[in-house]
Formats: structure tokens, C-alpha cells, sequence
């Protein structure tokens, strides 16, 4: 099984396909379930990370709460918020935020890219992924910039408070905590959103369906429409 898997991935970067591979032969030790893969195929790998990465994130503010009192400014307070409530994003688009065969003809580089992206964690890495494509392939497609944009806009979205955002048909509605307990409904961040909604009652709405609060955008186009209205929320 290991030598078919070496003849399978034998291009270029096709290291992580082949260590995955041999991870699923093995076993993934007791680290991943009970026995050897335990749950770890109940739930997937990818599943298992993304638990794995919420909770040393919780651990990580709580930590950071007992070192931290009113030290640290504004900036670090607003990072630290973000964090406590929300530790992720979904996005979901009927735009076309991709990078193209053309670009990337080679099916296990561009998953290697992809993965990339999503774990960039700071405006910079994000720059230089982009001078990364450049060096390598050339002019970014304006697919993969929308695709790029499309990390920063789930920063603002995460910041805002939003653990989902539909963006179809020139509509773009974030989807709030559906915990109406969560202390996120008394921080500041919720007040600034609160009075950003009752400023601009023309342009957004704000309303509760089935638990779900929401609050929707009209008439937007692209990405980067949606980073400002977003971006407007913020400041």
C-alpha cells in the first residue's frame, strides 16, 4: 500500500499526500482516538483539527485573560473579544472565488494552495502568498484576488461576530451567535453593530427568524463590496 501511494504521488510537493496516505494505512495513534484511529474515521481528519484548533484556542484566551487585565490598548482588548466568542467563519458565495486550471493546472499543487490560505493567519502572510502565486505562475486571476479577499472578509466577519455569511444574488446577510446567552449579546462589539444598524436603517436590517438573528445587505456585487459595509460596521 505504501510503495502504491509513493507511484500515486510522485510530483513535486506531493509530500503531505503521502504522509496522509500512510496515516490512513497506520493508524493515527492515540493522540487522533481510543485505539489506533478510533473515531478518527467517524469524523475525518480535517474535523478532527478543526475541534482540535477551537479548543487550544479557548485555553489560549483563558490563559490570556488571567495574564492580561486593562494593559494593552484597544487593539489587543478587540482581538482578545473576537476570540472569545467566535473562532470561525463560514462563507458561503454564488460568486466565482477560485484559482482556475488554467493558472494552476496541477490538481495536488493547487489543494496544497488552497490549504495554504486558509491557514494564513495575518494581512502579511496573505501578501505574500499573492507574490508567492506571482513568482511562481504569474498574474493572480481576478478569481484567486476575489479568493483572497475572501480571507480578509472572513476576518471582519469573525470580528463583527458572525460564525456564517451568505453572499448571493447581490445580497450579503451575516448570520449572529445562535446562543442568546452567549456574552457576546452584552459586549462592546454587539453595541457598536446595534448602533451602526439604528445610523443606517436604509442601507441594512436587522431581524430574528427561528432564533436566528441577522442582519442583511442589499446590492452587493463583489468582495470587496462586501469588506466596506463590513469594514463600515468596524469603525
Amino acid at each position: 500500500k505504501r510503495l502504491k501511494a509513493i507511484e500515486e504521488f510522485s510530483d513535486l510537493g506531493s509530500g503531505f499526500n503521502i504522509a496522509m496516505r500512510d496515516l490512513d494505512i497506520r493508524g493515527a495513534g492515540n493522540l487522533l482516538g481510543g485505539e489506533q484511529s478510533g473515531f478518527i474515521n467517524e469524523i475525518g481528519f480535517e474535523m478532527y483539527q478543526k475541534i482540535l484548533d477551537e479548543a487550544i484556542q479557548e485555553l489560549r484566551m483563558e490563559h490570556e485573560e488571567l495574564r492580561e487585565t486593562d494593559v494593552g490598548g484597544s487593539q489587543k482588548y478587540k482581538q482578545t473579544e473576537r476570540s472569545k466568542y467566535i473562532t470561525d467563519c463560514s462563507i458561503d458565495t454564488d460568486m466565482e472565488i477560485l484559482i482556475p486550471d488554467e493558472y494552476v493546472n496541477n490538481n495536488s499543487e493547487r489543494l496544497n494552495l488552497y490549504r495554504e490560505l486558509d491557514d494564513s493567519k495575518s494581512e502579511e502572510d496573505l501578501i505574500k502568498f499573492q507574490k508567492h502565486l506571482i513568482d511562481r505562475f504569474g498574474p493572480v486571476p481576478e478569481q484567486t484576488l476575489e479568493l483572497i479577499n475572501t480571507i480578509r472578509l472572513r476576518w471582519k466577519a469573525i470580528e463583527i461576530g458572525f460564525e456564517k455569511v451568505i453572499l448571493k444574488n447581490n445580497r450579503l446577510t451575516g448570520y449572529f451567535i445562535p446562543n442568546q446567552n452567549s456574552g457576546y449579546y452584552q459586549s462592546e462589539i454587539f453595541t457598536k453593530v446595534l448602533n451602526y444598524v439604528q445610523r443606517n436603517q436604509r442601507v441594512c436590517r436587522m431581524k430574528e427568524n427561528n432564533s436566528k438573528l441577522t442582519l442583511s445587505f442589499e446590492n452587493i456585487k463583489t468582495i470587496e463590496d462586501a469588506m466596506k459595509v463590513l469594514t463600515g460596521i468596524l469603525s
